[in-house]
């Protein structure tokens, strides 16, 4: 019973154990001290290991930012429908690599959120227009009602760069899986922001596990560049951020993702 209990005691607790009145007792905690220090040096490495990832992969998106926004440039210059696909490709780049780094980041000791008053139409407007050759191309609509009352623009506290993450995580979702029709920006409730689509939907089954890591259901099985990490990186960083986020779908009938902003009161500029 004794030593079954020592298993309960963590790393801190072990190593601060009183003197044993007994040789026997003593080789146990010099044995529980040594897997003690050991679990440490495990932790204090995949911490490092960790660290020294992050790192890499900061300065390799900053790099990789450099090209692409040359390439951008380029683009900007022409008007066809070849740069006009390329600019799509860009953007999906862009995005992919801003992916890596938030996946990574989720589960750092560090964090890199500020928390500031924001204009929420601004950031909307931001995220839409990463978008905008897309919608083009690929003829679909884009209904945006600008969130705001009789006193004015709604803000909100929120860190702006994972917020914005999420709404274009959203509508990267929503494009892709729709391929005729119309994505709808706007508020349901005076404190709930919904992203709908006129596409594919997903499947009953599949409702309930979409945030999930990893899971891609029937529709991730169908395209093969599906990753199931989208979702799963959005229900995080919302959890971060205090937002409730939740889905409704129906097959052939499109899907509405909702965020709940009732955490932090909304006023008018």
């Amino acid at each position: 019973m004794e030593l079954s209990n020592l298993t309960e005691l963590s790393v801190d607790m072990i190593r601060a154990l009183p003197l044993s009145d007994s040789i026997e007792n003593t080789d146990y905690q010099l044995l529980l001290s040594g897997l003690a220090e050991q679990i440490l040096e495990l932790k204090t490495a995949q911490s490092t290991r960790l660290t020294d990832m992050i790192d890499y992969y900061t300065v390799w998106v900053h790099q990789i930012k450099t090209p692409i926004s040359s390439m951008r440039l380029t683009l900007q210059n022409e008007d066809s429908p070849l740069a006009r696909k390329l600019s799509c490709d860009l953007s999906h780049i862009e995005q992919y690599v801003e992916m890596v780094l938030a996946f990574l980041r989720l589960d750092s000791d560090s964090s890199d959120y500020v928390f500031k008053m924001h204009e929420l139409d601004p950031l909307l407007r931001q995220s839409i227009r990463r978008f905008s050759s897309e919608f083009i191309n690929r003829k679909l609509s884009l209904s945006y009602t600008p969130p705001s009352d009789e006193n004015g623009t709604l803000q909100m506290i929120t860190d702006d760069k994972w917020f914005c993450f999420v709404i274009e995580q959203l509508l990267s979702n929503a494009l892709k899986y729709t391929r005729a029709g119309t994505i709808s920006i706007f508020f349901s409730q005076p404190k709930v922001l919904c992203i709908k689509d006129t596409g594919i939907g997903i499947a009953p089954q599949d409702l309930p596990r979409v945030f999930e890591k990893g899971y891609t259901g029937c529709n991730g099985r169908t395209d093969k560049k599906a990753s199931g990490l989208g979702l799963y990186l959005c229900k995080r960083i919302c959890k971060n951020l205090g937002i409730g986020i939740s889905i409704t779908s129906e097959v052939d009938n499109g899907t509405c993702v909702y965020l709940s902003l009732d955490q932090y009161p909304l006023k008018a500029e």
